[in-house]
């Protein structure tokens, strides 16, 4: 009976002491207010992960300097890749360097241009792109009644999210029910608050007029919002929509600013990558393409979310 005893507490005693696996999570920008919120949720799951640890890189927007990351991390041998692409172009590459590392890759919210493609051990966690730029648009079009004269506001141009939800602006659009909508300026501000601020002021100088602003993301609904209320635009005048539903937006709405944001839960977002990621190193399969449903937000829910987001 001893020995037995003596076995089991040297089995358990090597378990508690078992190396913690770590997943290198390779960061598209972490300063961005979506991108901080999707981190959250990374840290929160790994959190409740038995033996895991995370290993975060930030590239700060440069997809060069993300994939020279990406190849240190395989390097050092970490035990799977949760990674947020700044550039969906460069799916191929970073699924190659797992897959020649032997190491699982999970693609969080930026779908890669190849996920048709991917190897076994990997998959995508992201949302359905054409929800949201269809979600918003529809519901601008409602206030707007079917009429009137619209700005788009694009995200980055290789960004495949943003090309998608400029598609879902411009298929809305042509719909029967939209089509007395016309989209007289569209121009990239690359997610940024600050670049649409200052888009739009060149639009109001250039004495642009319009009923309805569409933007790819909350940031640049935000910056245009700024510089509207700047120049004396009544927010009551103008519709406003954006996607992502983040905490900045959510207090826009209730201030009676932004009319549409389109949910994109990013901490779930995270979290499931984390899962995602879990499951593959210890050889569980998981589906190639994991779904995060986007939910519409506007002042009849708003309050729901926001005791949500607190």
């Amino acid at each position: 009976m001893r020995t037995v005893t003596t076995i089991a507490l040297t089995l358990a005693l090597m378990a508690g002491t078992a190396e913690a696996k770590t997943i290198g999570v390779a960061m598209a920008n972490a300063k961005d207010n979506f991108l901080s919120s999707l981190l959250k949720g990374i840290e929160q799951a790994a959190s409740k992960a038995s033996d895991v640890k995370l290993r975060v890189e930030d590239a700060g927007g440069d997809p060069s300097k993300q994939l020279e990351l990406i190849k240190k991390m395989a390097a050092d041998k970490v035990d799977a890749l949760v990674v947020v692409l700044s550039d969906g172009d460069q799916g191929a590459p970073v699924s190659k360097i797992g897959a020649d590392a032997g190491i699982p890759v999970v693609f969080v919210n930026n779908v890669p241009v190849n996920s048709a493609e991917l190897p076994p051990k990997q998959t995508v966690v992201a949302s359905d792109e054409v929800e949201s730029g269809t979600m918003e648009t529809k519901e601008i079009c409602r206030l707007l009644n079917g009429k009137g004269k619209a700005v788009v506001l694009i995200g980055e141009y290789f960004h495949p999210a943003a090309r998608t939800r400029t598609k879902d602006i411009d298929d809305v659009l042509a719909t029967d029910a939209c089509k007395g909508i016309t989209t007289i300026e569209r121009q990239s501000a690359n997610w940024s608050r600050d670049q649409a601020d200052s888009l739009m002021q060149e639009w109001l100088d250039g004495g642009v007029k319009f009923e309805a602003v569409i933007a790819n993301n909350d940031e640049m609904a935000l910056g245009a919002i700024r510089a509207m209320k700047r120049n004396g635009i009544g927010m009551d005048k103008v519709v406003v929509g954006g996607i992502d539903a983040t905490g900045d937006a959510l207090a826009s709405m209730v201030a009676g600013d932004l009319d549409v944001t389109v949910l994109q839960n990013a901490p779930q977002q995270g979290a499931k990558g984390v899962e995602a990621a879990v499951k593959l190193m210890n050889g569980e399969s998981v589906p190639t393409f994991i779904k995060i449903p986007f939910e519409l937000v506007t002042p009849a829910n708003v309050q729901s979310y926001l005791a949500k987001s607190q």
